[in-house]
């Protein structure tokens, strides 16, 4: 993930300055600060990013494009409303892909990657015990991320992150109403298959992880989101 603060202080570099907006949206979207339900204003954005509003509207064009966000009128942008049907398909692709492409990462992880695997763990441990749901959400995707960008596979890659701008908004509320304390971390045991050089492990690791999201999400439906 870019440093999206750096850089979306000004207007230089047009196409470079449209990624970082870009980039910064669909970050913001993963890990939920994007709520649904509540209109996005072009210009609001634009005015926290410290930027003009058509890069901001080009990031949030291709993020209709993507099915992250719905454009109802210049100024009513949405996060999509959840259903059953999407949230279910969601679900099934992270399934799919992810274990998949962990499975794949691993023999490309080195130990300065694991080292920052680990401590992206030991972050959402923290976040686990402190109950802070925005630090768990960033920290949760920072681990994530760290092993799917290890596999040589950049258009999955891109897949899994787009599924995540897609139910990060609601995992956050999910997350935010129930609260994380609770929750299973299976990253133990994805840390130690890595470790272990232990492929069938990682996957199997990262799928039950994902399974433990799918679990305590399914009462999303009962929050009006």
């Amino acid at each position: 993930m870019k440093d999206e603060t750096e850089g979306a202080k000004t207007e230089a570099g047009g196409a470079s300055l449209r990624e970082q907006v870009y980039d910064e949206l669909r970050f913001r979207l993963i890990t939920g600060k994007i709520a649904p339900g509540l209109g996005i204003s072009s210009r609001g954005l634009a005015q926290q990013l410290g930027v003009s509003q058509m890069p901001v509207r080009d990031a949030l064009g291709r993020l209709a494009a993507e099915g992250a966000v719905e454009i109802r009128s210049k100024r009513a942008v949405m996060v999509p409303r959840m259903t059953e049907a999407r949230f279910a398909e969601i679900m099934r692709l992270r399934t799919l892909l992810e274990p998949m492409v962990a499975a794949e990462a691993q023999p490309f992880i080195d130990a300065e990657r694991l080292r920052q695997i680990r401590a992206a763990d030991e972050a959402t441990d923290e976040a686990l015990q402190s109950g802070d749901v925005n630090a768990y959400m960033e920290a949760n995707f920072r681990f994530h991320a760290l092993i799917y960008a290890a596999a040589p596979m950049p258009l999955a890659g891109r897949m899994i992150e787009g599924l995540w701008m897609q139910f990060g908004p609601f995992m956050r509320v999910v997350y935010g109403r129930y609260g994380t304390a609770s929750m299973a971390d299976q990253h133990k045991a994805a840390t130690k298959a890595i470790a272990q050089g232990d492929a069938a492990a990682l996957r199997d690791a990262i799928a039950a992880d994902i399974g433990d999201c799918r679990d305590l999400m399914r009462d999303w439906e009962k929050l009006g989101i």
